[in-house]
């Protein structure tokens, strides 16, 4: 089994998510982007836009504002301005 990605999610208000997904793909200011186990460190600003979270199979989206993305040994962690889920209609 492949490994998984540590993710964090947070908004000012709480920590809108946490916890092991296989990847994450969110809307840098210079493109977007994806994040899977074991990727490279880096850190880059966020342009508002959704991040998208797979784990097994299933898919969830946040509506994010702003904020930055940080990459690193530990995992994903996004400090987002503002940060809610999108629920499909």
């Amino acid at each position: 089994m492949a490994g998984k990605l540590n993710f964090s999610l947070v908004s000012p208000e709480r920590e809108v998510f946490s916890g092991l997904v296989d990847q994450v793909d969110a809307p840098g200011v210079e493109g977007d982007f994806g994040v899977l186990p074991d990727h490279a460190p880096f850190m880059t600003a966020l342009r508002e836009g959704l991040v998208t979270v797979y784990n097994n199979g299933a898919k969830t989206q946040y509506d994010v504002h702003g904020g930055f993305a940080d990459v690193n040994g530990e995992g994903l962690t996004i400090l987002a301005e503002q940060a809610t889920e999108v629920v499909a209609a």
